[in-house]
């Protein structure tokens, strides 16, 4: 089935409307094999009658309404969610052939009783099988007609309740009236029995137009032939056809092998279209419990994004928020003195002022991250980023007595990227280094920065300290999110890290040192000349 931009997308899940596929083929094609096969088989033999078996006519009867009912209920849920009319009218047409099977049944001569119950007469059960027998394949044809490309379908707009209650209530009158009449006015039935057993020529015409509904049906679903509902009502019609020629062909009258054989017909008939909603129905619970489960597992997959995001933002902004602190305290000390240290809170406040701006940075540089498309890169000079990174991370070094050393090469490609992000990467590293050494008191404790051409496509920058490193085991963990061996990180650092150096086409990974540790990362190199390292 081709399905246009303006057919809603979950009645593709429908029987009515969802398109067949090569397996289906091949099934209602075996099915139909069988059928035919089993009508050879039993057509030497359909004209043996097999007395006594009237008895069995309630059973099949009760099966029949069962099956009828069931494919009806199943089919006024299609509607419900579909609004077509025609899946409506299929439905009434079950409807009416489970209701009629009742008084058809009831009248039948042998079955409950030798004239049958009710009081009906010779031509009661006779005028009943009519009317069931044109009516149900006269529903498939209207809803082959109504469901047809290009006609005025349409879809009902009013309320579904008061179509559905005005429907089974339509089909109840209807099956109610076709009762009376074939029971309360005999003199006005057509003379279709000539005894118990045997029909009249007159009941020829019956099965007959019964043949011409059936074909006129099989032409159009065929012509149609776009969904699962069509291809097995093709099996139900073709069933039909199937029974007619038993029933009115090849049997030797009632209770013969012929008659039974076109009675089970009729009965598989009505089970088909119940056995694929039944089907269906089961494949789309199937569907919808995997569609939630994919649901809940996307909510809780974007609830830990935004967790991770949430984190990762308070651990960047975290590093400029604790400095503004630190000089804060620190003016206020300057300024506690006799006489006041001007020039000290006066520098104090201008690195208050750089740590606000680069806060905001970070937000911006957040920001961008998530939005759709590339942040625009600029041309960087990588040792003077590293640079940049050292002179702020000098006084925190040797607070805490850490030595700082930086060996940058002297010639490195031209590199792009967002100064931004690219410092607070640093930032994180040299950060982590200096955490990683305040518990280190028995020797010197220091932090290197390295830069060298990877080549002539990449530069390789490197952070490394003589701390206690990290376990074989953790050499890939401490990059995921919630990961931290600190006591009061959040494990979201070094995450943040490699997604921004791969966001530039690097790689970022660690390495256990002799002592410490050492985290290197790439950067790809811009086409062009060696450029000049500024230090």
């Amino acid at each position: 089935m081709q399905t246009t931009l303006e057919e809603p997308v979950d009645r593709l899940f429908l029987p009515s409307s969802s398109p067949v596929d090569r397996g289906q083929r091949r099934r209602a094609f075996a099915l139909l094999l069988l059928l035919v096969g089993a009508l050879a088989a039993t057509a030497p033999y359909a004209t043996i009658a097999l007395t006594g078996t009237g008895i069995l006519l309630p059973a099949y009867a009760t099966a029949v309404l069962v099956t009828d009912l069931m494919t009806a209920i199943l089919l006024v849920g299609v509607f419900t969610v579909e609004r077509s009319p025609a899946v409506l009218l299929l439905a009434s047409g079950y409807l009416f052939a489970g209701l009629t099977v009742v008084p058809w049944a009831l009248t039948f001569p042998g079955a409950f009783a030798p004239d049958g119950l009710l009081g009906g007469g010779l031509q009661s059960t006779a005028a009943i099988a009519a009317v069931r027998r044109l009516g149900f394949p006269l529903c498939i044809l209207g809803y082959a007609l109504m469901a047809r490309p290009g006609s005025a379908r349409g879809t009902w707009r009013g309320p579904v309740p008061s179509a559905v209650a005005a429907s089974i209530a339509a089909v109840f009158l209807l099956a109610v009236a076709v009762s009376w009449l074939a029971l309360a006015e005999q003199g006005l039935l057509p003379a279709l029995m000539t005894s118990r057993s045997q029909a009249s020529a007159l009941w020829d015409l019956v099965p007959g137009a019964a043949v011409l509904l059936c074909l006129a049906g099989l032409i159009l679903l065929w012509r149609r032939g776009r969904c699962v509902l069509d291809l097995w009502l093709m099996v139900v019609l073709c069933s039909l056809l199937i029974e007619i020629l038993l029933l009115a062909g090849l049997s030797g009258g009632r209770f013969s092998l012929g008659w039974w054989a076109g009675r089970l017909y009729g009965l598989i008939a009505a089970s088909v279209v119940l056995l694929v909603l039944l089907s269906e129905t089961t494949i789309l619970q199937g569907r919808l419990a995997r569609s939630i489960a994919a649901e809940r597992r996307g909510r809780e997959a974007r609830l830990s994004t935004l967790e991770a995001l949430s984190a990762s933002i308070a651990h960047e902004v975290n590093q400029p928020l604790s400095s503004m602190v630190t000089n804060a305290d620190a003016a206020v000390r300057w300024l506690d003195r006799s006489p006041p240290d001007l020039a000290e809170v006066r520098a104090a406040l201008s690195r208050i002022a750089e740590d606000g701006h680069r806060a905001g940075r970070i937000v911006e540089s957040t920001r961008a991250t998530l939005r759709r498309g590339r942040r625009e890169r600029q041309p960087l000079e990588v040792n003077a980023l590293l640079g940049h990174v050292a002179a702020r991370w000098r006084d925190d070094l040797e607070l805490d007595r850490v030595s700082l050393r930086l060996r940058l090469a002297e010639t490195l490609p031209p590199v792009a990227g967002d100064p931004v992000q690219l410092e607070q990467v640093l930032c994180n590293l040299v950060g982590n280094a200096l955490e990683a050494l305040r518990g280190v008191d028995d020797r010197v404790r220091s932090v290197e920065i390295a830069s060298a051409p990877e080549g002539e496509r990449a530069v390789l920058i490197s952070v490394s300290d003589n701390g206690p490193g990290f376990g074989p085991a953790d050499g890939e963990r401490i990059f995921e999110p919630f990961f931290t061996t600190k006591p009061d990180g959040l494990g979201m650092g070094l995450m943040f890290c490699r997604s921004v150096i791969e966001a530039h086409g690097g790689r970022l990974w660690a390495e256990p040192g002799a002592p410490g540790a050492r985290f290197r990362f790439t950067l790809p190199a811009e086409s062009g000349p060696v450029a000049e390292a500024g230090r």
